[in-house]
């Protein structure tokens, strides 16, 4: 922050209170946490507010437009607040967002659905900006609480903020996907960096009977889903509860695709031809709908990624990610049939079309409906209850 004093008595903050209880994703036990804890204080002067008419990150600096600054703080819109791991400072966005604000919505609804009691301890995993560190230490107390980030930078600058606005979390430099065991074991973690598998560290350092909160992920897109897992000793077990999309952990981002490479190894001309009836407005559901998420549980070690349309026509591709394994389906308005092209030792269209298959039969069951069980050995998925049909969900390699 700058030096001159932050705005508190905000309208627009107060609106914003106003409509998180009218959604209800601020509760009443977590009221008087949202009005102590300011998130303007923990947000940078240069900041990159999500802008939803132009779908982009856009900046917002303090010291040239505070009153455009305070309205971006007071929205219910995620903020990234570092680029590419600290190496691009702006004034444009940079390419991959490493730090954020999460939406306020998103921030009290999982503080929420984490179910904390007085006298918890809770490991917060991926510090950011502290805001979440600094709602929890104001419910539980700075002594129960304890945050770790892997960026020392972000994590001093949180430390700064959150001392400065009278509040005591342990804050911890290190890899959060290895816990800290130091100040184990935990009632609750809560995660606010994405996985994609559950690190069996964190249910070793959860007391039997306490949960890990964590957004879960595949490879197959970026979209995830909140797992809230009960631990019950050796394994954790339980559903996911809403879509959501977040930073991965450093370690669990997952490998680049270079489309390039993949044609390379498999030119088009090459490829296997035939054709499919499914058309694109049963596969191609948006961003945060359910079936991306279940084809990502079906369909291992894949990774999808859907084109803009131009001329009527849109290609979906498909890349392996063990091999150089290929397919892209493109669909064209006006025909019935989508041509289909596959090429490498993996037919990976056939393995979509089977999960997409499965998951109609089934009656085209949302996210909710799904759950995860993690052990030290693997994580199984499985459809409305544990004891059901189970399948292996691999990790990134």
């Amino acid at each position: 922050m700058t030096t001159d004093a932050l705005r508190t008595d905000r309208p627009s903050r107060k609106e914003l209170g106003r409509v998180l209880m009218d959604s209800g994703a601020l509760s009443s036990d977590w009221k008087p946490t949202f009005a102590a804890v300011d998130r303007a204080l923990f947000l940078p002067d240069l900041m990159w507010p999500y802008d939803m008419k132009a779908r982009a990150s856009v900046p917002a600096d303090r010291r040239e437009d505070p009153d455009a600054w305070y309205d971006a703080a007071d929205s219910n819109v995620p903020i990234v607040t570092q680029w590419d791991d600290g190496s691009h400072l702006g004034p444009g966005p940079g390419k991959l967002s490493t730090s954020s604000s999460s939406m306020p919505s998103v921030v009290y609804s999982l503080l929420q659905d984490l179910e904390v009691e007085e006298g918890m301890r809770v490991l917060d995993v991926g510090t950011g900006t502290g805001e979440t560190a600094g709602a929890l230490a104001h419910r539980l107390g700075g002594e129960n609480v304890t945050t770790i980030e892997v960026d020392a930078s972000v994590s001093g600058v949180a430390r700064e903020r959150l001392c400065r606005h009278g509040l005591y979390p342990h804050v911890v430099v290190g890899d959060g996907f290895k816990g800290h065991r130091d100040a184990a074991p935990y009632d609750r973690i809560l995660a606010t960096v994405g996985v994609r598998s559950v690190p069996p560290v964190w249910i070793e350092q959860t007391r039997p009977g306490g949960a890990i909160l964590a957004p879960w992920g595949t490879l197959y897109t970026n979209a995830d889903a909140m797992v809230r897992l009960e631990v019950t000793g050796d394994e954790a077990v339980g559903p996911f509860t809403r879509s959501v999309e977040f930073m991965k952990l450093r370690a669990q981002r997952g490998p680049t695709v270079h489309h390039a490479d993949y044609l390379s190894a498999g030119p088009l001309e090459d490829a296997e031809q035939t054709t499919t009836d499914i058309t694109e407005g049963e596969f191609v559901t948006g961003r945060f709908s359910d079936l991306p998420f279940v084809l990502g549980l079906r369909v291992p070690q894949c990774r999808q990624s859907v084109a803009d349309k131009r001329d009527g026509q849109r290609p979906v591709w498909f890349y392996g990610l063990a091999d150089q394994s290929w397919a892209c389906v493109m669909f064209q308005d006006g025909e019935r049939h989508a041509s289909v092209w596959q090429s490498g030792p993996r037919c990976l269209w056939d393995e979509v079309t089977d999960a997409y298959r499965w998951w109609k039969d089934h009656g085209s069951p949302e996210l909710t409906r799904f759950g995860l069980t993690a052990t030290a050995h693997g994580q199984r998925a499985w459809l409305d209850d544990p004891a059901n049909e189970t399948w292996h969900v691999r990790p990134p390699a």
